[in-house]
């Protein structure tokens, strides 16, 4: 899995996949079905969701989203118990069960919905993602 072209946008929903850098920013394209092109400028915040990590309790102080997915799609594949529109409780709940060291105080409902979200959104239309190298084929390359 490799995240480093899947890109958010602070105040705009969705995903975007990384096409190519520009001289005042970055062009974008949705991961959705339509494919709309966007330059996101230097006054975007742009996220790339390779960085994105969850706060923990654990020594290292954080999860990163990525590992986040790994789990889910391990015990869950396609089919989630939860819907990004559920209630905080039972959208924390799943964060919970899937990360069961989270910060309570650091990590809120907003970002587990965004969790769901963006693992629906990435296994719907970028399934490439969830491919997993194996540690021989790493070891054969």
């Amino acid at each position: 899995m490799d995240l480093r072209d899947v890109a958010s946008i602070a105040g705009k929903g969705g995903l975007y996949k990384v096409i190519k850098p520009t001289k005042a920013g970055v062009i974008l394209e949705t991961l959705d079905d339509s494919k709309k092109k966007l330059v996101a400028n230097a006054n975007s915040r742009v996220s790339i969701l390779r960085e994105i990590s969850i706060y923990t309790t654990t020594v290292e102080g954080t999860v990163l989203l990525e590992d986040i997915f790994k789990i889910i799609f391990d015990k869950h594949k396609g089919e989630l118990p939860v819907k990004s529109k559920d209630d905080s409780k039972k959208l924390l709940a799943f964060l919970g069960e899937i990360v069961p060291e989270y910060d309570t105080e650091k990590v809120y409902a907003s970002d587990a919905k965004k969790v769901v979200s963006w693992y629906n959104t990435l296994f719907k239309h970028y399934p490439e993602q969830f491919v997993f190298e194996t540690e021989e084929a790493t070891k054969e390359a």
